[in-house]
């Protein structure tokens, strides 16, 4: 997949495009279900495939004070978005130029300028340009005049709950730890992405060596307990260089997300994963990915290390039977 970071960067004669326009916050399967179409689309068309979508969500820049956090970060949507197929992903900076640009210069110079939109789909409640003020039907009179077609798709929703497939539903479902509704919601795993970092070294004393996330990282914590999951090796930060590929390795785990509070000396929520059966594993500065996919408990404080052992034993066994 290409990746381009400014409508500027696109190459002269890169069209014609079919174009999917979006947030994509967790590239769900509703947002799947546009790109999907996108590519059927395309096939007939003999065209591109391009998602445009922006590094942030707007509201972080229009209305912070209602901006939700993101479920994933700028480079996990990039590499989420590949996987579905696409050909291209222009990736806008919404800065406050983008913000004020007026909803016909918006087609005018990206989509049409850039990448000869031939069909452009979009949500039912998709907004853009200025002060909001373009709408599926702003774009169906634009592309009258510009010739391209608009596909506004409808939503997709969930057979069982009733509900329309979003980003909100799944930030719901792992801020209570259900990441099985989540994974349903998303089509896979959710996953947090990150640097290995020193901790306290606390696991490694109790026989439990973890590897412990930067706080920086990518993703959205689900609620403090203890997961089933994978931890995915993307190594160093170096891995790529010199012309090597970068090799991935997965491994089961055991995660845990909290503060340990029988301890009480961390103080911020943190996300640690410990490699079943793997003791010698040295994952400093390399970049991981942690895959959530059971919750096995909540986030307990116990009255000494002797019973945070034996539970922590007890622990790996379910993740272990949850895995399998």
């Amino acid at each position: 997949m290409i990746v381009f970071r400014s409508p500027d960067e696109v190459p002269d004669g890169f069209g014609p495009s079919i174009v999917a326009i979006g947030k994509f916050d967790g590239v769900h399967t509703g947002h799947r279900a546009v790109i999907d179409r996108a590519r059927v689309d395309a096939v007939e068309s003999d065209a591109r495939v391009v998602a445009v979508t922006f590094d942030r969500n707007p509201l972080a820049l229009l209305r912070p004070d209602l901006c939700p956090e993101s479920l994933i970060g700028v480079g996990q949507k990039l590499q989420l978005l590949a996987e579905t197929g696409v050909d291209a992903t222009l990736l806008l900076t919404f800065d406050r130029a983008l913000a004020d640009l007026p909803a016909r210069e918006f087609v005018e110079h990206v989509l049409v300028g850039a990448l000869d939109v031939r069909i452009l789909l979009v949500g039912r409640d998709f907004r853009f340009g200025r002060g909001g003020a373009g709408d599926p039907e702003l774009l169906r009179e634009l592309g009258r005049e510009f010739g391209f077609d608009v596909d506004v798709v409808d939503d997709v929703r969930s057979m069982d709950a009733g509900r329309r497939v979003s980003s909100t539903w799944v930030r719901e479902a792992l801020a209570a730890g259900d990441v099985e509704t989540a994974s349903r919601i998303l089509g896979r795993p959710h996953a947090v992405r990150g640097e290995v970092v020193h901790g306290l070294k606390r696991g490694r004393e109790l026989g439990f060596p973890t590897a412990n996330l930067s706080a920086d990282l990518e993703g959205f914590v689900p609620a403090e307990g203890v997961y089933a999951g994978w931890l995915v090796d993307e190594g160093s930060q170096d891995a790529g260089r010199h012309g090597d590929p970068r090799r991935s390795i997965r491994y089961p785990a055991a995660i845990s997300i909290g503060t340990n509070p029988t301890f009480d000396d961390v103080e911020h929520r943190q996300v640690e994963a410990y490699v079943l059966d793997e003791t010698d594993l040295d994952l400093y500065g390399h970049i991981v990915e942690v895959q959530f996919t059971a919750r096995i408990r909540e986030m307990t404080a116990f009255a000494g290390i002797e019973a945070l052992v034996v539970q922590i034993a007890d622990d790996v066994e379910r993740v272990r039977a949850a895995l399998t």
